[in-house]
């Protein structure tokens, strides 16, 4: 775990592939990590509080922030349910599969949860349980069978953006729950690349960025 930025109300990582934000019983998370660094670097050996404001899949990596106070948990906490305006803007990076056609593009799917096989899917038409799940893309490269892509979800669904490549028949590498053919070296390749918030108590937009990991070499640097 990197850290990339923190001040007395936030704290911002770089998390590593193949490690869950919170909630992982018995295992290391993310949550766990970044509090025992709390710990550590300001001498406090008692419970620290930090609150989680958003998630990352435990295969995708990237900037992440945490809440160091409940005052600024409340107010980042809106921001990451909020897409436009005011609202968190987030930007990952993904390599998919094939090559994708069009330069940049919208991609709007309906998705609902299948309970049974424990995955999101893609409805052909409305229905009770579905949300609308919405994307904005641009390519940035493409190299041998595979497309660097520049991804900012408009919508805050659960594997969106997994799922929506996926249904356009371009999973992304490594990405075995959504039909990925091409391995990949750890975890997935989905990376939280930038993300833009406002401060909670400063009041001004701040940007934070992560570059991906050494494993992305061959197809970013």
């Amino acid at each position: 775990m990197k850290v990339i930025y923190e001040d007395n109300h936030l704290l911002v990582v770089n998390k590593p592939t193949k490690l869950a934000t919170m909630g992982a019983t018995g295992q290391p998370t993310l949550h766990g990590l970044a509090c025992d660094y709390l710990r550590r670097v300001y001498n406090k050996p008692n419970r620290v509080y930090l609150g989680v404001v958003s998630r990352l899949d435990s295969m995708t990596s990237g900037v992440i922030v945490f809440a160091r106070t409940s005052k600024a948990a409340s107010r980042l906490t809106p921001q990451f349910a909020n897409h436009s305006g005011d609202g968190a803007k987030k930007t990952y990076l993904a390599i998919v599969e094939g090559q994708v056609q069009s330069q940049e593009g919208i991609l709007v799917d309906e998705m609902y949860k299948d309970e049974a096989s424990h995955r999101m899917r893609v409805a052909p038409h409305p229905r009770p349980d579905s949300k609308t799940a919405k994307l904005e893309y641009r390519q940035l490269r493409s190299q041998q069978n595979a497309t660097v892509l520049e991804v900012k979800p408009l919508t805050g669904r659960k594997h969106q953006i997994r799922l929506q490549w996926s249904e356009q028949g371009h999973p992304i590498l490594g990405d075995r729950k959504y039909s990925a053919n091409a391995n990949w070296p750890s975890g997935i390749a989905l990376h939280s690349w930038k993300l833009s918030i406002v401060h909670p108590t400063l009041k001004e937009r701040m940007n934070f960025e992560a570059e991906p990991p050494s494993c992305w070499d061959r197809f970013w640097r």
